[in-house]
């Protein structure tokens, strides 16, 4: 997988601030939403119809402030809203700039944190929960167990430069790993160090609508377009060590593989 560098160029619109305000237009004084959420719908609207594109440089603050009329600290609350969102994020000391979607090479095997890496992000997690236990039955059909095989979950939210990414529900065999404490930061990291790290895995992709708590989690809204990925990893000799399931916002992932032509 290619290497991107951690800071694209800073790409600036020929026409500037002039072009993004007249392609919004003016605050609407009699509108019932406060200055904040108003300025954020009409930066949303600029993302969304490529005014600003990914990378681009957002205007310094003082200049939205002065070409729509309002406070630097509407302005400052605005854009917090959009950086929590996802849509845009700081750099620092280089400014806030509108942030670009994900590509996953869905045809490599790679973790989460070596993708963010890969592409220049800073990858962690929160955890939700962790627990010891038995497989439910979808579980051991998946994993191909037993009945009572012990398994470890992990469930995390995990980030990219502060932005959540998705939300991880995995479950691994327990004899793969010393203790629920042996995962830190990455999974497969604690994996490869008990030689259990995955070599193949069957991956399945499919649109769903986030759930409330999902979309909490993520910053979005209840029924949004939300992706899964289930994966199944196995082991040299083909043992399923690995079944996670993946939720992602479906505006800030995408899913690419190459494909060839069969002989």
């Amino acid at each position: 997988m290619a290497l991107v560098s951690a800071h694209p160029p800073i790409r600036h619109k020929e026409t500037g601030l002039t072009r993004l305000s007249q392609a919004v237009g003016p605050l609407a004084g009699s509108s019932n939403l406060p200055l904040y959420q108003q300025l954020q719908r009409a930066l949303r609207e600029a993302i969304d119809r490529r005014i600003l594109d990914a990378d681009d440089a957002l205007p310094p603050e003082r200049d939205l402030a002065g070409e729509f009329g309002v406070s630097r600290i509407t302005v400052r609350k605005a854009i917090d809203g959009l950086v929590s969102e996802g849509l845009l994020m700081r750099r620092q000391g280089s400014g806030t700039f509108v942030r670009g979607r994900v590509e996953k090479n869905f045809s490599m095997l790679t973790s989460f944190s070596e993708d963010m890496r890969a592409r220049g992000r800073n990858p962690r997690s929160d955890w939700l929960k962790r627990s010891s236990g038995t497989v439910t039955p979808e579980e051991a059909l998946s994993l191909r167990s037993s009945p009572g095989t012990p398994v470890f979950r992990f469930h995390r939210l995990r980030f990219a430069d502060d932005a959540p990414m998705s939300v991880e529900y995995a479950t691994i065999v327990a004899a793969c790993l010393p203790s629920l404490d042996a995962v830190e930061s990455s999974l497969y990291q604690a994996l490869e160090h008990t030689g259990n790290r995955p070599v193949r895995a069957l991956q399945r992709l499919r649109a769903v609508l986030l759930t409330p708590e999902q979309a909490d989690l993520l910053c979005a809204k209840p029924g949004d377009a939300g992706l899964l990925v289930e994966r199944l990893g196995f082991l040299h000799d083909g043992r399923a060590v690995e079944f996670s399931q993946s939720y992602y916002r479906g505006d800030t992932y995408d899913f690419v593989a190459e494909l060839s032509a069969a002989p």
